[in-house]
């Protein structure tokens, strides 16, 4: 046992079984000396444990009497998660969440020591999470059966509602599920196009499991295929823009959203599409740094326009 924290645990199970036991005992199970197990005595009781010391022949440790030691303990960073878990999923749209968090919160903190307690409510009530807030409402219950779905290999049967409304019955061999700027997608293999495919959530109008195995391929990337679903999207103009710069940079300028990013020895080519060039040269005018158009030609002459555009407003 080199893990301190295995060690603490292993403390607290040898208190929990064996009632009263010597300091001596103890460190000699633990194999650790005296002064370290001490230490490891007092870390439980940063935790909330109680406990008692009787010194003498036939003393020793124990937990004080009458205490029930809860059914799940967590250290302070294991807490720390948790808040902040319980804090991002107030962001994820789900369905009837609201009720269902402040019931799962309130159980942990009937386990937590007061002090634990303390930190998860401290962070609660303290913290913000910038992450972008659901535009859909999503239900619990699909977005469960598609998760089990993908991790058990099996097919599922779904209809599907498009953008223009138009509806259509699919069988999906989920692969992944990404949230992205305040939306849920499903992505995997659409039999029905015979190719892969990103469907909303919020767009799924039925879901019915098949007991249809599949394989998924090792190297697939659910976030990157949405990436590569949104950049493909059928818009106005497509687009090509050469980077000067790292992946790491271009990612950090232009999130996940932007289109595909591909590196290669000039840089990154961003590979995307656009209803509004106006649009899209504002975003390529904020990035620290140099890019050239590739296609369409039309980018340029909006990029222009924006440049003129800060000209005159800047003298």
């Amino acid at each position: 046992m080199s893990n301190p924290t295995t060690r603490v645990l292993a403390l607290l199970e040898l208190l929990q079984s064996q009632g009263q036991i010597s300091g001596r005992e103890l460190a000699q199970r633990l194999e650790v000396d005296g002064r370290t197990l001490r230490r490891y005595i007092s870390s439980l009781e940063e935790l909330g444990i109680p406990l008692t010391t009787e010194r003498g022949r036939h003393g020793g440790y124990r937990l004080v009497a009458g205490f029930k030691l809860p059914p799940m303990m967590f250290s302070p960073d294991e807490a720390q998660a948790i808040a902040l878990g319980l804090l991002a999923a107030r962001s994820l749209g789900l369905s009837d969440s609201a009720p269902a968090l402040a019931s799962a919160q309130a159980k942990l903190e009937r386990v937590m020591p007061v002090a634990l307690k303390q930190r998860v409510r401290a962070l609660g009530e303290s913290a913000t999470l910038d992450i972008p807030r659901s535009r859909d409402e999503t239900d619990h219950q699909l977005l469960d059966a598609l998760a089990f779905a993908a991790q058990a290999r099996l097919r599922v049967r779904l209809t599907y509602e498009t953008a223009n409304q138009a509806s259509s019955e699919r069988e999906v061999d989920p692969y992944g599920l990404v949230y992205r700027w305040g939306l849920w997608y499903l992505s995997g293999f659409c039999h029905l196009r015979g190719d892969l495919r990103s469907f909303r959530l919020s767009r799924i109008q039925d879901l019915q499991p098949m007991d249809i195995p599949f394989e998924r391929p090792a190297d697939f990337d659910a976030a990157q295929h949405l990436s590569a679903s949104i950049a493909n999207l059928p818009r106005s103009y497509p687009l090509e823009i050469q980077l000067l710069t790292d992946l790491h940079s271009a990612t950090l300028e232009l999130g996940g959203n932007a289109g595909m990013l591909v590196p290669n020895a000039q840089g990154v080519r961003l590979v995307s599409s656009t209803d509004s060039l106006t649009w899209f040269s504002r975003q390529l005018a904020r990035l620290p740094f140099d890019f050239r158009v590739i296609s369409p030609p039309e980018l340029n002459a909006a990029l222009h326009a924006q440049g003129q555009r800060l000209l005159r407003l800047s003298q």
